[in-house]
């Protein structure tokens, strides 16, 4: 909390050579009431004013004593806001704070821009986008008039679709990937993507990106939509991101996450785009994203802090000698930020129950929490804290297309290649998108 003491500046000696005379605070009595003195001079109480006052006997030469006597008292500008101080590390959402607290919460202020108002209601429509598709699926399962179109639908998609897994990207949709509204997704945070140097779009590639996170928002917007730019910054090369199979079995959902250009994670999704299409039918100028930690690694997500799960992942290696993808490291500083949640090393019995979640599952549900859509301290929103997708340098692979063949020691080779570009990448960039960083790039299992 900001101190509103003020600050007192002595005034000069009335000798005039210029020096500042010191500050005697001692208190003394006189003639029964208790005088402050500062630089010699008797300064009257408040209740000694108000006497004078009341008593009639405050008059005029008193008044010019008083003026004469009195010192000169400068406040801060700091002092004369009533606001907090903005931490520029936190976020733009502490710009606008000051508008109260109750509660102990911080309630956003009534006079917030409507492109700010926009930007949080897209990233909540994004962040609830299966709840609202669940919800309007079963609104219409309310309604007996939808059931011949329904029933039908969902034989389709659980038994018959095999539009996630075969590479051929029918679904996508180039315009919706376009949209403004995506903009204004990434402008909420802001969100921005660096590229290491230009790709050949000659090749095809996998993107592997770090840190999982809690909801990926930086991989949505940098490689699932056109908002930060991907097709000009490397242009000719079609990417998709990956994500469960098991999000392509929720209704009305999957049709927006196909036509977003989504895919699923499979071993065969991915071998299908790798070999598939292209501008010589093979591949060529296609590229994959896949976020490598997993539901495991989002339970490390913690603010200011960089733990990867990489150590033992060596399946994207694999695919990429199978297809002769070359691999390219992605590290998103921020995205750990955008959350806070509750720290597997405190409560270590909820994390046995999360793996347990995960072992069953296929995924895990961290307990998280950020800022609410008009209150900055509880909700699920995240926070406005800046994510910044530093896209390293490829590394090239030598093509092996029988997995039996592969020799182990050329993936460790390629996996140690991978670990250092990372590292490098940390490096390099770590003073300029992780200045407030408490804990520096940890690899572990």
């Amino acid at each position: 909390m900001v101190s509103t003491e003020a600050f007192v500046e002595p005034r000069s000696s009335p000798s005039g050579d210029g020096s500042k005379p010191s500050i005697n605070n001692n208190n003394t009595t006189r003639l029964g009431r208790k005088v402050s003195k500062m630089n010699g001079i008797d300064i009257p109480t408040n209740s000694e004013i108000q006497s004078k006052c009341s008593g009639g006997d405050f008059n005029e030469k008193d008044t010019a004593v008083y003026k004469e006597k009195s010192v000169p008292i400068k406040v801060p500008e700091s002092l004369k806001q009533v606001r907090e101080p903005v931490d520029q590390t936190k976020g733009s959402e502490q710009k606008e704070r000051g508008t109260g607290t109750i509660g102990g919460i911080h309630w956003a202020p009534l006079n917030i821009g409507v492109e700010r108002r926009l930007q949080t209601f897209v990233v909540l429509c994004h962040t609830l986008t299966i709840i609202i598709f669940l919800t309007v699926f079963f609104f219409a399962c309310a309604i007996p008039l939808f059931w011949p179109l329904l029933i039908p639908y969902l034989v389709h998609i659980s038994i018959f679709s095999s539009a996630a897994t075969s590479g051929t990207l029918a679904g996508r949709r180039p315009f919706l990937r376009s949209l403004p509204i995506w903009s204004l997704y990434a402008s909420y945070f802001p969100a921005r993507l660096h590229r290491s140097e230009v790709l050949p779009p000659t090749r095809k590639y996998i993107f592997g990106y770090h840190p999982h996170g809690i909801i990926s928002h930086g991989a949505f917007a940098a490689f699932a939509t056109e908002a930060l730019g991907f097709s000009k910054l490397f242009p000719g090369i079609t990417n998709t991101l990956l994500t469960l199979d098991s999000n392509f079995r929720i209704p009305f959902y999957r049709e927006y996450a196909l036509a977003m250009g989504l895919a699923s994670v499979s071993r065969e999704s991915c071998e299908n785009i790798l070999n598939k299409g292209g501008t010589n039918s093979e591949g060529m100028g296609r590229a994959i994203t896949i976020v490598v930690g997993g539901a495991r690694e989002s339970l490390n997500a913690q603010p200011h802090s960089m733990r990867l799960i990489l150590k033992r992942r060596k399946g994207f290696i694999k695919l990429a000698i199978c297809t002769g993808a070359d691999l390219v490291p992605v590290l998103a500083f921020g995205e750990n930020d955008l959350y806070e949640q509750v720290s597997s090393d405190q409560h270590p019995l909820i994390h046995k129950l999360q793996m347990l979640v995960k072992q069953m599952m296929g995924f895990t549900v961290p307990l998280f929490h950020a800022r609410g859509v008009f209150n900055y301290d509880v909700g699920l929103m995240p926070y406005r804290r800046p994510l910044n997708i530093v896209v390293g340098r490829p590394i090239h692979v030598r093509q092996q297309r029988n997995r039996s063949d592969i020799d182990d020691n050329y993936i460790d080779e390629l996996h140690s290649k991978y670990m250092q570009e990372l590292e490098r990448l940390w490096e390099q960039w770590k003073d300029v998108y992780a200045k407030d960083r408490t804990h520096e790039l940890e690899i572990i299992s």
